[in-house]
């Protein structure tokens, strides 16, 4: 069995330690593979937002580790961390996140530059992300300007234009009707058929719980249940 994606030992939060503690992840321990499709998923409170934050490093543990393609991600300085997010992790947001003076192409493009992409290599990654997505004719057209579904088919471009290990997505299908969120979740599943794009999911949405292959259920912090996870 290859090493796991990511690796979680027994990983705790609690906000507020010193004052009225509030513990929100309970001893988690947890791995994801390669070209996982996961939904972490629970009740308002039940820590799978914190849970994701921690695994994608924009929030520390308590106690525990998280280990990314053998890197513990908790022992990086900031600085360090911010680097090894640049180019292994992409995330989608329920808010989108994009930049609003910036068009289609240039939020997408973005990221690249961080990393100092050349030019001729960005154009042709922008270009082809954003006709993966559907939305080759709309490079050049500002966030204001699409609607919901297709400002966050521009997030998932930009998630995974720096070709990460994995994405995270916190509830990207709330803000988005029926229609466009089944759009989304079709190329999300198509990636990740066909690229083997790992993808992990916080959502309360009964259509992504329906298309995952592994549902984690998180109450009071812990891991209430865990089906389809890969055995090693």
């Amino acid at each position: 069995m290859d090493t796991p994606v990511i690796d979680i030992h027994n990983v705790s939060k609690i906000y507020n330690p010193d004052t009225i503690p509030v513990p929100a992840v309970n001893n988690v321990h947890l791995h994801f593979e390669r070209g996982e499709f996961t939904a972490l998923v629970g009740p308002s409170g039940s820590g799978k937002t914190t849970l994701l934050n921690i695994i994608g490093g924009l929030d520390a543990p308590s106690e525990g580790q998280v280990i990314i393609n053998g890197t513990d991600i908790t022992r990086l300085s900031a600085n360090q961390l911010i680097r090894f997010r640049l180019h292994n992790i992409g995330f989608v947001f329920q808010s989108y996140n994009l930049i609003p003076v910036l068009t289609a192409r240039e939020n997408v493009e973005f990221i690249l530059l961080l990393q100092g992409v050349p030019k001729a290599r960005r154009d042709k990654r922008v270009h082809d992300l954003m006709a993966s997505v559907g939305l080759g004719d709309k490079m050049d057209v500002r966030p204001a300007q699409l609607s919901g579904g297709q400002q966050q088919r521009v997030a998932v471009s930009r998630a995974l234009a720096s070709k990460p290990q994995f994405i995270l997505a916190d509830e990207p299908t709330a803000n988005l009707d029926s229609k466009a969120a089944t759009n989304l979740l079709d190329i999300m599943a198509k990636l990740n058929q066909e690229e083997e794009m790992t993808f992990i999911f916080s959502t309360h949405d009964a259509r992504v719980i329906e298309r995952a292959r592994r549902v984690i259920t998180l109450e009071d912090g812990r891991v209430a249940s865990d089906t389809g996870a890969v055995k090693v």
